[in-house]
């Protein structure tokens, strides 16, 4: 063996290093606040490329006052706004506050229960459009409140409702137009689909109001204290 294998080469033992401090300042990006939601609240958050077809169901853009009973994180909201609805046609109610006080963004935001909004509000407002992801355990409940606040608002085409709900629901006047796979909410190991109604009202009666003769998507109000409406009701009269 060579006695040089074992003997050092002939380098310095320490190099000079140029300090140096003319570094860009790092900006360090704040996180977004963490929102906790109880698991019994059903916040099962809408895929946003479910949320985009589900828009695309509810047919062309234009000045439609629309309803997302239950916003959550705002997803439907956000593919609204993204397809070219106006923020000023969107209502969405949310009861929880750390979710209701991030969609303010995306459009007017009621925070209530939405059975309990829905009640107050019926018959004094009509939306020709509805997209919601209710609850899954209360679908039913959900679904005929949000029916009961639907109608044309002025406009000639037929209300719509778009939905995502569990496979196994069903109800009068619906068609379903695709069935999600299994893992969509694979936490909630609920499988699920996307239905429409449309609704399409006789001349002058829609829903739990009548429409006036000459003024559409005017109602007037039948309830116990008022039967008849002897103005706009030839039979009342």
């Amino acid at each position: 063996m060579k006695p040089g294998v074992y003997t050092r080469p002939a380098k310095p033992m320490r190099l000079a290093v140029k300090s140096r401090g003319d570094f860009a300042k790092v900006e360090i990006a704040s996180a977004s606040a963490i929102i906790a939601v109880d698991k019994f609240t059903e916040c099962h958050v809408t895929p946003m490329d479910v949320a985009a077809r589900m828009v695309r169901y509810l047919g062309e853009v234009g000045d439609y006052l629309t309803l997302e009973p239950s916003a959550g994180t705002g997803n439907l909201s956000r593919a609204l706004i993204e397809s070219g609805h106006s923020r000023y046609e969107l209502v969405q109610v949310e009861r929880h506050i750390g979710l209701s006080s991030q969609l303010h963004r995306f459009g007017t935001v009621i925070r209530r229960c939405f059975l309990e909004y829905s009640a107050e509000v019926r018959g004094k407002v009509e939306f020709p459009r509805v997209i919601m992801n209710p609850p899954f355990s209360a679908a039913r409940e959900h679904i005929a409140a949000a029916r009961d606040l639907m109608g044309p608002n002025g406009h000639s085409e037929a209300p719509t409702l778009v939905a995502l709900v569990p496979i196994t629901f069903q109800t009068d006047g619906m068609e379903t137009l695709e069935h999600l796979p299994d893992d969509t909410f694979a936490t909630a190991k609920v499988r699920t689909k996307i239905i429409r109604i449309r609704f399409d009202p006789p001349p002058f009666q829609f829903g739990r109001g009548r429409r006036t003769p000459g003024t559409p998507g005017a109602r007037c109000v039948i309830s116990a204290a008022n039967p008849g409406c002897p103005e706009h009701d030839p039979l009342a009269a």
